[in-house]
């Protein structure tokens, strides 16, 4: 068995536990494959370290926080390996505490003892200014730009940049996704995709339509669009609701909206959420984030198609508290 071992490095407790580990799964006869949280603090970092995967992985184990998942879930892509999250950060609402010991808890995991979690995932679909629209109708449009492949992508990335358990990316790179730059229009995201102002900090306008349907024209500060798993971060703050991880379908949240009248609104696993911008003008620029990484464009948004992808990933969890004794504990204080 080859196991990817993913390590939050400014951690010494998380650094220490893998040394543990990775040990233990050497004695017993599996291949440990160790990549430091540092080096994947960007989609550069994560390429690169992708490239150097073996073609089998047969588990992934974070040992960190929410947002080491989160890495760990963009190096996989969309490869179906289940990932045992382990907590080691400030935040763990995804992860498992190791209060048993972080050894029993992985080879409970090796012997299929664990419950897997199925979480959804998100697509998104960027039209920028000039762009053709997928989804469009119309043969008059422009023509669509010539996406390159994620290996041509993994190509262009200086193969000395990072390895496993290497180097540290600049940080002044650190939480940019160069993809958009790089002409890829297409990405994913386990907590959410979210729309705000751009640098001038000017309100934005927009028209969201599900499935077809025209719900609402909004000013403001912008729209998340959430997994359930992510109706637990930004969503939250922004006033969604909190939601089971067992719900496959999406959370669409207003950002400060300028009216009275804005909600949430939750939708089915098989709706599409199209939101369109009404106005390019540089000085009321959209920003896209995704998962919480932003992710610049050579020119400006015109369409955000959102839906939920064709693949879950899945979270290996242990036993212990329910979903909704943690939100009472840690949301409600109880």
């Amino acid at each position: 068995m080859q196991i990817l071992v993913v390590r939050n490095n400014s951690n010494p407790q998380a650094v220490d536990a893998s040394l543990l580990l990775t040990a233990y799964l050497g004695e017993q006869g599996m291949r440990a494959l160790v990549a430091d949280s540092a080096s994947l603090g960007n989609d550069q970092g994560r390429a690169a370290i992708r490239a150097q995967l073996p073609e089998s992985l047969d588990m992934a184990i974070v040992l960190g926080g929410d947002g080491t998942v989160l890495h760990t879930v963009h190096l996989l892509n969309d490869r179906q390996v289940p990932i045992l999250p382990v907590n080691f950060g400030r935040l763990g609402f995804l992860a498992n505490a190791e209060d048993g010991g972080l050894v029993p808890l992985v080879a409970e995991a090796l012997a299929g003892e664990l419950v897997a979690e199925r979480r959804s995932l998100l697509a998104a679909r960027v039209v920028c200014e000039g762009e053709a629209d997928p989804y469009g109708d119309g043969d008059d449009s422009p023509s669509a730009p010539q996406e390159i492949s994620e290996e041509a992508y993994a190509a262009s990335i200086d193969p000395d940049a990072v390895s496993i358990g290497g180097t540290m990316m600049p940080p002044d790179k650190f939480g940019v996704n160069l993809r958009g730059m790089a002409g890829i229009r297409h990405f994913i995201a386990l907590n959410e995709v979210a729309i705000t102002r751009g640098a001038l900090g000017r309100i934005i306008e927009l028209s969201l339509d599900i499935s077809g349907t025209h719900v609402a024209r909004m000013r403001g500060d912008g729209l998340v669009v959430s997994t359930a798993t992510g109706s637990t971060a930004y969503a939250l703050s922004a006033g969604g609701p909190l939601v089971s991880p067992r719900f496959t379908g999406m959370v669409a949240v207003p950002l400060a909206p300028h009216t009275l009248h804005s909600r949430a609104i939750v939708t089915d696993a098989s709706d599409v959420i199209e939101v369109t911008f009404d106005d390019t003008e540089d000085y009321r620029d959209a920003t896209l984030f995704v998962d919480g990484e932003i992710v610049p464009f050579e020119r400006s948004l015109e369409k955000l198609y959102v839906q939920c992808a064709p693949y879950p990933v899945t979270l290996l969890r242990a036993g212990g508290a329910t979903f909704y004794e943690r939100v009472s504990h840690d949301f409600f204080g109880e």
